[in-house]
This record gives structure tokens, sequence and C-alpha cells, in this order.
């Protein structure tokens, strides 16, 4: 499959995601926008879809010319019947381009944070071979407030109910990172949603040593789930 990867800064990349979805045979197609990169005018020669995380805000169209244009792209190809993913802002922006809502939190998620699947999730062919009840790690200020119509919720957590959900049966949205490896976690927790959230960045990296390698087996296994059930090589777009 070609898939294209809307990359929203250079630093976060579809790291795990993105070394499964290419063992599996995937070509990635990836759209940086904060070198310069400009949406694709339309969907040929485009199978699927993956929407990474950012510091951005859905509600900041005036200040990223590629904002909009991001949006109107995952309402075609959602509407197209793609398969389609989004984490975090990736999620947020799903959410807002299908007719949901995204708006601040009152505290930012951070660090390591269990998530629960809802009854939909422990049924869904996504969340094969992991459990109802995971330790994941978080990084965000908005939510999902409001899921788009005809969206299913599969997980959420103490701090955020909404932190899974898809619509229809191709697009999938996480607020979680179920695709950053250890570098991705050190690198990331000296973002300053970590200090605005009152948390201690030593702590959450110390935090590394308890959950990292269940946290990484659950990632794989995801994204081993993405790569072979949502994005399999012969279902390819063929119109």
């Amino acid at each position: 499959m070609s898939l294209v990867v809307f990359q929203h800064v250079t630093i976060e990349t579809p790291s795990r995601l993105g070394n499964v979805l290419r063992d599996h045979g995937h070509e990635l197609r990836v759209i940086n926008f904060e070198q310069g990169d400009t949406v694709p005018v339309d969907l040929d020669n485009v199978d699927g879809l993956v929407i990474m995380g950012g510091p951005q805000n859905v509600d900041e169209v005036d200040q990223h010319a590629w904002m909009q244009p991001e949006m109107d792209f995952i309402k075609r190809a959602h509407d197209a019947g793609l398969p389609i993913v989004g984490v975090c802002l990736g999620a947020q922006l799903i959410a807002k381009s299908l007719g949901g809502d995204v708006a601040p939190m009152d505290m930012p998620e951070v660090g390591w944070q269990n998530v629960k699947l809802a009854f939909p999730g422990t049924i869904d062919p996504i969340y094969i071979g992991i459990t109802w009840d995971s330790m994941q790690f978080h990084l965000h200020g908005q939510q999902v407030t409001e899921l788009p119509p005809g969206a299913t919720p599969l997980a959420g957590s103490k701090a955020c109910r909404t932190q899974a959900f898809k619509v229809g049966f191709r697009t999938y949205a996480f607020q979680y990172h179920f695709e950053w490896n250890e570098q991705d976690i050190r690198q990331f927790v000296k973002d300053e949603l970590v200090t605005r959230a009152g948390a201690n960045p030593d702590e959450i990296t110390r935090g590394l040593e308890d959950h990292y390698d269940t946290y990484a087996r659950r990632g794989e296994r995801l994204c081993n789930n993405i790569a072979s059930l949502l994005m399999p090589l012969d279902k390819r777009k063929t119109a």
C-alpha cells in the first residue's frame, strides 16, 4: 500500500508504527508540514492515511496554512473508504474533520496513565491480543469532547473519556501514544505540557523501568494489527 503520513513537526515521526508498516511492505509518503510540504491535491496513488501528533490545536486554522486543507483531505479519504489512523493531534483532527468537537482539558494528561477499553473496544479486531486495561503514554492538553456522528468509542482513561474511537469500519483515532519508543519518550518528557501539568519529568522517565517493556510489546501488537488488519496489502484501492 502507498500510505500518506501527515507529520506536523519534524521530531514527531511515525516511529514504531512507521517501522512496522514498512516491515509489512507498505510504502510511506511523509508530508512534513514543518518543512513546507503541502497536502496532496487528490487521492491518486493514496491507499491509506496516517496522521501523527504535534503541538498544534485544531482551533488554530488561521495560524497554520496547511491545517484546513489537511482536514479537508481527511474528510475526502474517509468518505472514499480509505483506511485512516490518527494519533494524538491526529485523532483530534479526525474528530474535527468528521463533525466532532475538541476542547482544552482542565489539566493536561501527561506521562504514564491507564487506558481501559470500552465494551466496543474489547470486541474490535484492532485490539486483538491487547489487554483491556493497559498502561499507556500521554502528552496532550486537548481532548475530543464530542465524537463525530456515527463514531464508536473504543477506550478511555480517568482524565480523558475518549482515548480511542473509530468512525465507520476503517477510520481509527488514538489519543494516547502507543507508537513511541524509549528515545521518543525521553525526548517528549521535556515538553512544556509536562511542566504545565505539574508533573515531574524525572519521575516520568523513571517510570520507563516499570512500564516500558510491557508498553512497547502492546504498542508493537497494535501496530501489527493496524498493518495486517486495517491496512493489509491485498486490500489496496484499485479504483
